[in-house]
């Protein structure tokens, strides 16, 4: 008996760091970001850069946004690690960038955020989306 305890107890504590991200509860924390940043089909720079495609892309290249020289020679690529580490506090990251925001502390907050960040290709569009009219067009 006390050996199937140990055991439940030990499987239990092994899955309970698996959070899935979400990206409706991202969309939600993505709010804050609207003041400054973009993101979709129709989005364009505004204050911040346009996030389109953010993961994967190199920090500073964004078409027609005038970076601040510290983020735009940062030689940073929006990875998830980066971005992580990042929107924790982008001062202490890029020290000089113009992005004058305290940052989102929650893990929680930052993986859902990433998993609304990711939905986006490059042109604005939600993968997810592509995906599924990909499949539909098959049938």
């Amino acid at each position: 008996m006390r050996l199937f305890v140990v055991v439940l107890g030990a499987g239990w504590l092994a899955a309970a760091p698996a959070v899935a991200q979400d990206a409706a509860a991202g969309e939600k924390i993505f709010v804050q970001c609207k003041a400054c940043h973009q993101i979709g089909e129709s989005a364009k720079n505004a204050v911040g850069p346009v996030l389109n495609g953010v993961i994967g892309r190199k920090a500073g290249s964004v078409e027609g946004f005038n970076y601040s020289p510290a983020n735009k020679n940062s030689g940073l690529t929006w990875d998830e690690a980066t971005f992580r580490d990042y929107i924790k506090d982008p001062r202490a990251k890029v020290p000089g960038t113009k992005m004058a925001f305290g940052g989102v502390k929650d893990p929680k907050q930052v993986d859902d955020l990433l998993a609304y960040l990711k939905q986006f290709d490059a042109t604005g569009k939600k993968k997810a989306a592509l995906e599924n009219a990909g499949r539909l067009a098959k049938m």
